[in-house]
């Protein structure tokens, strides 16, 4: 992969990194900070916990693509990016585009989702 190729995705991981670590700031100031004393009963209690473990798991997705765009990040760096780990051929500039943190070609991921259906 080209140079400068290389460095469009680099660029498109760290915008995206920096709106997940954005995300992450604005939901702990506001959608974590909840004080009981707001809470008139124990349904709008209730009610909250659910919203804050939603909140809780979507920042625990965040997390797991943050480290996903940090490898690839350090695979721009290695010069690995772009190229598939199971059978090392080059994944397809659009597929990165849409998905630049894969690290399967298209064929590779569709047959590791087949095996996951079958022994799941």
């Amino acid at each position: 992969m080209d140079s400068k190729l290389l460095e469009k995705f680099r660029k498109l991981l760290f915008v995206e990194k920096q709106r997940i670590i954005n995300n992450s700031k604005i939901s702990i100031l506001q959608e974590m900070n909840i004080s009981r004393d707001d809470l008139p009963d124990e349904t709008d209690l209730a009610a909250t916990e659910i919203n804050q473990s939603l909140i809780l798991r979507l920042r625990d997705r965040e997390r797991q693509l943050l480290n996903k765009i940090e490898q690839a990040l350090q695979r721009i760096e290695d010069r690995s990016f772009g190229v598939c780990e199971t059978c090392e051929e080059p994944i397809e500039p659009k597929r990165l585009e849409v998905r630049p943190v894969s690290t399967l070609c298209i064929s590779c991921k569709e047959k590791q989702e087949h095996l996951e259906k079958v022994y799941a």
